[in-house]
């Protein structure tokens, strides 16, 4: 209907009905072919997941202890001025091995390797020659403005890496993340630390990211995913490995870091 000057609907004669009728076809299928809206046809309803087994006793605490939060202040090493980038990573690396001597002292140590490539760390300290301490990354993770240290070791003669996150608070350093596994890559990402691992099925790797929690004062595992890789199925199998109660980035960490 048109409208009349009245503000009534006027009719349309019929032949200009026809009219009006096949220009309008014409532009639909002119849009049709240029690109136009198509049917997708019907759209699959939204279903909430199912739970199972409702009549299940929920359970109230966890069955194994898998270290989700590490805040551990290190004891012996110095933070001259507050600042992160003064301490020495070797000797917060020779901290945890005296802390630890099940794993590390006596021939019969699980890494017991690596408490004796420690004397290879020498003067020039990480990521020289053979110390099994990786050179340290430094970024701020805590949102706090200052950097946090990202470091990494060899745990020999496994070929695991162990990765730590170090802040400071009051002066001393604190511990806040704990990891070791068979790690091919390290990658910082905002707040974010990501570990990436070989998975023993091919084509596939572990990724697992830790992030900042203010509340909790430390790095929380936040995601751990099972994804494809685009290494045309290349894999190593996954030595057995668990998060230490007690992740550094190797050569391959996130040029984005800053390196000291």
């Amino acid at each position: 209907m048109l409208p009349s000057r009245r503000g009534h609907p006027a009719r349309v004669p019929a032949a200009l009905a026809l009219l009006l009728a096949a220009a309008a076809t014409g532009v639909l299928a002119a849009c049709g072919d240029t690109g136009g809206l198509e049917d997708a046809g019907a759209t699959a309803a939204a279903r909430d997941p199912a739970r199972l087994w409702p009549g299940l006793t929920p359970a109230s605490s966890p069955a194994y202890d898998i270290g989700e939060v590490e805040h551990a202040p290190v004891k012996g090493v110095a933070v001259p001025s507050g600042d992160i980038r003064r301490a020495d990573p070797v000797a917060a690396v020779r901290a945890e091995i005296a802390a630890h001597p099940d794993d590390y002292a006596g021939a019969k140590a699980r890494y017991h390797e690596t408490s004796v490539r420690m004397a290879d760390c020498g003067a020039d300290g990480a990521g020289e020659g053979g110390c099994p301490v990786l050179r340290p990354y430094y970024r701020d993770l805590t949102g706090d403005g200052r950097s946090e240290m990202t470091l990494g070791f060899r745990l020999l003669p496994d070929k695991l890496t162990a990765v730590r996150v170090y802040t400071v608070e009051k002066d001393r350093l604190v511990r806040v993340m704990s990891y070791e596994d068979a790690v091919s890559a390290v990658e910082l990402a905002g707040r974010t630390v990501i570990v990436r691992s070989p998975s023993e099925v091919a084509g596939y790797e572990y990724r697992l990211q830790w992030t900042w929690d203010a509340d909790q004062r430390a790095m929380l595992l936040t995601s751990d995913e099972m994804l494809r890789t685009d290494d045309g199925g290349q894999h190593t199998k996954r030595p057995s490995a668990s998060p230490s109660p007690s992740p550094s980035p190797s050569p391959s960490a996130s040029s984005s870091a800053s390196a000291r």
